[in-house]
Formats: C-alpha cells, sequence, structure tokens
C-alpha cells in the first residue's frame, strides 16, 4: 500500500498584510498641495511618484495625491526632478 504524501507548508506564500491608508487613519478628508511635507513621503528622491502598491494609499486618495503632487511641481513646491 502506498502512503498518500500530504507536505504542509513551513510558510505561508503569497499571503501578504494589507496595508491600511495612512489617509484614512488619520481621517483626513482632502489632500492639499501646499502640504509639502506629507507630500514628500510619496516622492522618490528622483522625483517620481510612488504607487500605490508601495505606499498601501486607497484609490481615492491616490488620484487627490497624484493631483496634489502635480500640482506643487506646477507651482515650484515640489521639483520636477531631483538635483544631481
Amino acid at each position: 500500500m502506498e502512503k498518500e504524501r500530504t507536505r504542509k507548508r513551513p510558510f505561508s506564500f503569497g499571503i501578504k498584510k494589507k496595508k491600511g491608508c495612512p489617509f484614512e487613519a488619520s481621517k483626513i478628508k482632502k489632500i492639499d498641495y501646499k502640504d509639502i511635507e506629507n507630500l514628500r513621503f510619496f516622492v522618490t528622491e528622483r522625483g517620481k511618484i510612488l504607487p500605490r502598491r508601495i505606499t498601501g494609499v486607497s484609490f481615492y486618495f491616490q488620484k487627490q495625491l497624484k493631483k496634489a503632487i502635480k500640482r506643487a511641481r506646477h507651482m515650484a513646491f515640489l521639483p520636477f526632478v531631483s538635483e544631481e
């Protein structure tokens, strides 16, 4: 008779804890383009906007964040690219 092989994985691969939205956690209603200190957390040192999968921002706030960063760049509060 053959034994059935049942292996249990010691780790659960592919299951990650979902990041919570930092704007929903702090109960912010709207993202302001003049709030440079908060916007800098969502921009890389090269000047690129970080994606949702890295920051954990919800879709609703990611759209607001994108507009706020672009407005801040246009108003010269944030640089378009970093200085090398």
